[in-house]
C-alpha cells in the first residue's frame, strides 16, 4: 500500500489509497476456515471464567 502518512488532506489520501488497492496483486483464496489457528476453548458450566 502507498504511504500516506505525509499527506494532510484526507479526500486526497483516500484517492491514493483506493488507486494503491486496485494496482496491488489480488490475495490468494483461503486455504483453511478462517479461525483455524484460533485457541479452542472447552466449554465450561455457566459463569466460570473461560480465561
Amino acid at each position: 500500500m502507498a504511504d500516506t502518512t505525509k499527506i494532510e488532506d484526507t479526500q486526497e489520501r483516500k484517492k491514493i489509497k483506493r488507486a494503491a488497492r486496485k494496482a496491488a496483486a489480488p490475495k490468494a483464496k483461503r486455504t483453511g476456515a478462517r479461525g483455524e489457528k484460533k485457541k479452542k476453548v472447552k466449554k465450561l458450566a455457566r459463569g466460570v471464567s473461560k480465561r
